[in-house]
């Protein structure tokens, strides 16, 4: 990755705007406190250091921004700030809706737009949209539940 995805300027560029960046050798005490068992491991992280999402592996650019997004987006999910969780879900959605993230991105956002609200409707749209844009994907299988709404 970091010959072709940390370069590339648009990957720097939301790093360096959004994100605090640490690269942690793998043998060192912070690999092990994190559990960093293969490179790359990304972790997004609260502002105490508790973990909220990890991608173990390579991701090209395409990837990389809408997986961060993702994860910012499930820090706002995981502490009940659902609204501030819907806009990353809703950026996300909006610039790379045919990301490997997006559909997680929708499962989530219904079900943080539920919790907003506590109107049901918002999960049952999250199934329709997933079973109909990607029909393969298993968080239709997660929502299908919400079918029946």
């Amino acid at each position: 990755m970091g010959a072709g995805t940390y370069p590339h300027a648009g990957v720097a560029e939301f790093i360096t705007s959004f994100m605090v960046p640490l690269q942690v050798l793998r043998d060192s005490q912070l690999a092990k406190d994190f559990r960093i068992n293969w490179t790359p491991s990304i972790l997004v992280l609260d502002f105490y250091g508790k973990e909220h999402q990890r991608t173990v592996g390579y991701l090209p650019p395409e990837e990389f921004i809408p997986s961060l997004l993702l994860g910012m987006g499930k820090v706002d999910f995981d502490t009940d700030q659902f609204n501030d969780a819907i806009l990353h879900f809703d950026r996300m959605l909006a610039e790379y809706p045919n990301s490997l993230a997006a559909p997680e991105a929708i499962y989530l956002r219904g079900v943080c737009r539920y919790k907003a609200s506590h109107d049901a409707k918002p999960l049952k749209e999250a199934y329709e949209k997933l079973k109909a844009q990607y029909p393969a994907s298993e968080w239709v299988k997660r929502a299908e539940p919400y079918s029946l709404l």
